[in-house]
């Protein structure tokens, strides 16, 4: 998957729906110059700054800026470095106020000198692991499948269990028919927090309407089988990468909210319905979802679907669910306050 280059041109601004709903956006990348889309803290906080008001944020690994040698355990602890010096403690709005980095959980003992690196470099931001298992009969994401039916390896267990001893959830990210397995293991390892990103991974075979339509059923019944683990939460969002075959990447025009709001709604309403508010949080996925609209338009999108929904439930789905779950009213120790 390579970013269009038209994802980096800026979209027509819009009127920003209920701009004093606190956004904790749960889920964004940063990368620095060089990578396959350049996208750093000044390019996000010129999408912050359209007009949501965005409170804090989660940055999730996406493999850039490792160190370039030494102990190969402890390389991908420089994107940890990098992220902490370019967003500062203190800064408002809080970018990277809590941190999901990479660590190979394939090795576990390997994965738990990693994950203690990027403890001690995080300065008290560390609040999760992520190692991506997506799999998918015809090869979707080039460079980024994993072998399938990782979440079910017994070494892979183990490095999950390096992930909970150190008091840190386990984001992933993976295609739908995968779900049993996280399941699977979510019951494995009940004392684990699993996140699930992107709904799921609602990737139908083909990236056309009619292959969207024949994978929605199944989709939606296997969400609804793993949201009733209590240990799992859900990313509402990741609906902009075009492996969902939405087609808003290919229009010569820009969608709007609206148009984003009517495509997205049967995904996001089956999940919130499936794990309840305080089990959801709605996500950016910027700058990989900007190839499908702009920062504005997207959470406009969400707020749209929720407009009928009470004050406290769009009040988790838009903050209180990602606070609590990447406890960003803690202490730098890791305790509540």
């Amino acid at each position: 998957m390579k970013l269009d280059e038209t994802a980096t041109e800026p979209a027509p601004r819009e009127d920003v729906i209920d701009p004093e709903l606190p956004i904790v956006d749960p889920h964004h990348h940063l990368w620095p110059s060089g990578y396959w889309i350049p996208y750093d803290q000044h390019a996000y906080l010129r999408d912050i700054e359209r007009g949501h008001r965005i409170t804090a944020t989660v940055f999730v690994e996406c493999r850039a800026a490792y160190r370039p040698d030494g102990d190969e355990a402890l390389r991908p602890v420089g994107e940890t470095e990098l992220v902490t010096a370019v967003c500062p403690a203190g800064a408002t709005p809080a970018l990277a106020a809590g941190l999901v980095a990479w660590a190979d959980l394939t090795r576990p003992a390997d994965a738990a000198r990693t994950i203690d690196g990027h403890l001690e470099a995080a300065s008290g931001r560390l609040r999760g692991i992520r190692h991506n298992v997506i799999w998918h009969r015809r090869p979707i994401v080039k460079g980024q499948d994993s072998p399938p039916h990782l979440l079910l390896d017994d070494q892979f267990q183990a490095g999950i269990r390096a992930v909970g001893r150190r008091g840190l959830s386990y984001d992933v990210w993976l295609f739908h028919e995968q779900l049993p397995e996280l399941a699977a293991a979510a019951d494995a390892l009940p004392d684990q927090l699993f996140v699930l990103d992107h709904l799921g991974g609602p990737v139908p075979d083909e990236p056309n309407p009619q292959a969207r339509s024949e994978i929605f059923a199944r989709w939606s019944s296997l969400l609804r089988d793993v949201a009733r683990r209590p240990n799992i939460v859900v990313k509402l969002g990741g609906l902009g990468m075009p492996l969902h075959g939405l087609g808003h990447e290919e229009l010569a025009t820009r969608p709007s909210s609206t148009d984003l709001a009517a495509a997205w709604a049967p995904y996001i309403e089956t999940a919130i319905d499936a794990f309840g508010p305080d089990r959801s949080m709605f996500e950016s996925n910027f700058p990989v979802d900007k190839q499908s609209g702009s920062y504005d338009a997207l959470w406009n999108a969400f707020k749209i679907i929720t407009a009928s929904m009470s004050a406290p439930e769009r009040s988790a789905l838009f903050a209180g669910t990602a606070r609590r779950v990447y406890r960003l009213d803690a202490d730098p120790t890791g305790t509540a306050r």
